[in-house]
């Protein structure tokens, strides 16, 4: 290993290790999947295939501003994972405590307006139309109980 190799990179606020493959390592980033990864890398112009130790500052800047507002950097509107926001209709890309407070504010929406996967997210049944006869069972339900003779 040479000397501007690091072990561990940060990233968006995330440890990465530096011995993984940079497209590989992105993923750690919760909200980037390995395709999202891949198309920001391209963006950057960085190679994807490259050890995430090498990375340098200002690679490691481009990549988090890419992140910031991928739309604008030339990522198509398809690949992100909050397009058309429900608050201000933008195509935005969330990551991390962002991604989950956006999640919990979705389902609290839901549930307080009553509509049916509301519903179902608060008594913790499937949301889109999975039979439950056999699965999602909690507790001590049974499918069929026979009588003892």
């Amino acid at each position: 290993m040479t000397e501007n190799f690091r072990h561990i990179v940060r990233v968006a606020g995330v440890d990465l290790k530096g011995d993984k493959q940079l497209r590989w390592a992105l993923t750690g980033i919760r909200g980037i999947g390995i395709n999202f990864a891949t198309m920001v890398l391209r963006v950057a112009g960085i190679d994807p295939y490259m050890k995430t130790g090498y990375l340098t500052d200002e690679q490691v800047k481009t990549i988090e501003k890419i992140l910031g507002d991928p739309v604008a950097h030339g990522i198509p509107a398809w690949a992100v994972n909050r397009p058309k926001d429900y608050g201000t209709g933008k195509d935005m890309h969330f990551t991390t405590a962002k991604l989950a407070m956006a999640w919990r504010e979705d389902v609290n929406r839901l549930r307080r307006i009553k509509s049916y996967r509301g519903i179902r997210l608060e008594r913790g049944l499937p949301v889109r139309g999975q039979r439950t006869r056999s699965n999602f069972r909690h507790g001590s339900t049974l499918g069929v109980s026979r009588r003892k003779k």
